[in-house]
C-alpha cells in the first residue's frame, strides 16, 4: 500500500497524511481519521522513501571498542536512552579494539546516510583524525577530550590523583603503579599524570620499580603484580588504571600470600561489578558512564537540531568509592 492508497482509505488528502508522519500541524479530526486507518490497515511510510523527502533519516552510529565491556555497555545505553526517547534508531558497530575497524566503521557512517556518528576510542591515530574532520554529520567523541570535536570525557587525571592522594593520607609510603599505555590520553595519561602529580606534592620520591604495563584485561593484570611484587623491595599501594587489572592484581597478591590492606593497599577507576565484589572490595573512582552516553547523544541531537558548529567539551567528575582494599 502506497500513500496515496492509504490517503483514500483515511478519506485525506496525501499532504495531509505526510504531515502527520513528519510531526507537521494537522486538525485534531484528521489525526483522528489518521490514526484509526493505521489501527485498520497497519500501514507504516517506507522509511527510505521519507529520508529522500526529509533528508532525515533518525539513524545514529555508534562506535565501541568492546562490547563485553561494563563500562561501554553503560554508555551505550546512556546513548540509547535518548535516542529512542527523541525517535532515533542507534547502529551499533563493536571494533574488538581493532584502532582499523574503527577507521572503517567511521568511512562507512562517512559514505552512507546517517544523521550523527558517535565514537567512544581509546587511541587516536593520525588517520582516525584525518578521517574524522571529513564527517559530513554532527560528531561527538565519547571518553576522549580532543580539540576541535565535540566531546564528552572524564576527569581520569583527578581521579587518579584523589586515589593516590588516599592512599598516602592513609600510610602508604611506597606507592607504585599498574598503568595502561600512554598513547591512550585518558585512562593511560592522565592517570599516570594523576599518580605522579599525587606522589610529588606528598613529597614522596617515585621508585621507578614500582611501575608496571598492562593491558585491559584481568589476566594482564595479574601478570603486572606477578612483575610487580617480585622484586626484593615492595610498594606499600598500588594504584591501577582500571578495575579489572585490579582484580588481577588482587589475584595475585591472594594466591602469594600478600595481603591487602596489611601488606599493600590498592585502588583503581571504574567502580565496576567486579570490583565490588572482588576480595577485599576495592576502593574505586566511580565514572558516571551511563551519564556520558546520555550528554553524548544530547549533545549529538543539538547539533543535528540546529547544525552548531561550535565544539564543545564537557567534562564529567567522579565519585571516590572507599572499600576494604584501602581500610
Amino acid at each position: 500500500m502506497n500513500i496515496s492508497e492509504f490517503a483514500v482509505i483515511a478519506g485525506v488528502s496525501k499532504s495531509a497524511v505526510s504531515r502527520y508522519f513528519n510531526n507537521g500541524y494537522l486538525s485534531a479530526d484528521k489525526k483522528e481519521k489518521i490514526e484509526e486507518a493505521l489501527k485498520k490497515t497497519g500501514y507504516a511510510p517506507s522509511a527510505a522513501a521519507r529520508t529522500v523527502k526529509t533528508r532525515v533519516t533518525k539513524l545514529v552510529g555508534v562506535i565501541i571498542p568492546k562490547l563485553s565491556s561494563e563500562s561501554c555497555s553503560k554508555v551505550a545505553e546512556g546513548i540509547s536512552d535518548v535516542l529512542d526517547a527523541q525517535g532515533y534508531k542507534l547502529l551499533l558497530v563493536n571494533t574488538a579494539n581493532d584502532s582499523h575497524k574503527e577507521i572503517e566503521s567511521l568511512e562507512l557512517f562517512r559514505q552512507n546516510r546517517v544523521d550523527g556518528v558517535i565514537l567512544l576510542a581509546t587511541v587516536f591515530s593520525d588517520l582516525h583524525k584525518a578521517v574524522m574532520k571529513k564527517m559530513r554529520v554532527p560528531f561527538v567523541i565519547v571518553g576522549q577530550e580532543m580539540k576541535g570535536f565535540n566531546c564528552v570525557c572524564h576527569n581520569d587525571e583527578g581521579a587518579a590523583f584523589a586515589l593516590t592522594k588516599l592512599m598516602i593520607e592513609k600510610g602508604v609510603k611506597k606507592p607504585g603503579i599498574i598503568g595502561v599505555t600512554r598513547d591512550d590520553a585518558a585512562a593511560g595519561a592522565a592517570r599516570w599524570n594523576g599518580f605522579l602529580n599525587a606522589v610529588a606534592k606528598a613529597g614522596l620520591t617515585f621508585n621507578e620499580d614500582f611501575s608496571e604495563m598492562s593491558e585491559f584485561t584481568m589476566d594482564s593484570g595479574y601478570r603486572a603484580a606477578k612483575r610487580l611484587f617480585s622484586h626484593r623491595e615492595r610498594p606499600d599501594g598500588v594504584f591501577c588504571a582500571t578495575d579489572t587489572i585490579a582484580a588481577g592484581a588482587e589475584l595475585y597478591c591472594r594466591e602469594n600470600g600478600i595481603s591487602i590492606p596489611d601488606d599493600v593497599m590498592m585502588c583503581a577507576i571504574g567502580d565496576s561489578k567486579m570490583g565490588r565484589v572482588a576480595y577485599p572490595s576495592l576502593t574505586t573512582a566511580h565514572l558516571h558512564y551511563k551519564t556520558a552516553g546520555k550528554e553524548a547523544a544530547e549533545m549529538l541531537l543539538h547539533a543535528i537540531k540546529n547544525g552548531d558548529e561550535i565544539q564543545r567539551i564537557l567534562q564529567l567528575d567522579f565519585d571516590i568509592i572507599e572499600r576494604d582494599s584501602t581500610s
